[in-house]
């Protein structure tokens, strides 16, 4: 009997020190995961959403075909541009719209470099933002870091692309009175400026939603190390 609850008691013991040594390696491997290779995977994460980010919205109809990143004419323009169509002047209203996508198209490959050099900066405190932040921290990371140089870089080639239609010029007299009455909002009241921020706006955006598809399906990125990390946080 005292030989039987023995071994019930060694038996029990054996089973808590198994318990306690697999939650010890879990968390020293979560840690390990956390210090380590959290930040080299979130990095090649975020590079090949960038990249990806790039070639989609970098090319005919990146823009104007899409949606979700599609440059409108802002606030009451837009009302104002309806009203347009009606009189027979919507030709000249979607050459305009048109325009404006096809800079923000041509815009985006310049910032590739920028996008990829954010990425390799990154430090450990901003992997841990990013993977215990929301949905939008990939988008808050790339807006800290490059919004600033990227609409710099932006600028001269969103101008030269609206200076080509004539409606540009009228476009910047007509919103500058709108922004005037309140109608407009003052940074929207020059066509090449509210371009390249909805420009910046769109990259992200779809920068986001590349990074939201590797944390869904890690195994489909083919990377060992985006597999260990997404998959590991599952």
């Amino acid at each position: 009997m005292q030989r039987r609850q023995f071994n019930q008691s060694l038996t029990a013991a054996l089973a808590l020190l198994v318990m306690a040594a697999h939650q010890q390696a879990l968390a020293l491997s979560l840690a390990d995961l956390t210090d380590k290779d959290a930040t080299s995977g979130l990095k090649a994460a975020l590079e090949k959403g960038a990249l990806a980010a790039v070639g989609l919205l970098g090319r005919p109809d990146g823009f104007l075909g899409n949606p979700k990143v599609r440059i409108p004419l802002p606030g009451y323009l837009e009302d104002a541009a309806k009203l347009l169509k009606t009189f027979g002047q919507g030709k000249r209203v979607d050459e305009l719209v048109t325009s404006m996508n096809r800079a923000a198209e041509a815009a985006v490959p310049m910032g590739k470099d920028l996008l990829v050099g954010a990425v390799k900066n990154m430090s450990v405190t901003d992997a841990k933002n990013i993977l215990s932040g929301g949905d939008n921290s990939v988008t808050q990371f790339f807006a800290e870091k490059t919004r600033s140089p990227l609409g710099e870089k932006f600028l001269p080639v969103v101008s030269k692309a609206t200076e080509k239609v004539g409606l540009a010029a009228k476009y910047n007299r007509v919103a500058g009175k709108a922004a005037g009455l309140g109608l407009v909002k003052k940074e929207d009241a020059n066509i090449q400026q509210y371009v390249t921020g909805k420009t910046l706006d769109g990259l992200y955006t779809i920068i986001g939603e590349e990074e939201r598809k590797i944390r869904q399906d890690p195994v489909g990125t083919g990377s060992a190390i985006l597999k260990k990390v997404f998959g590991a946080l599952k």
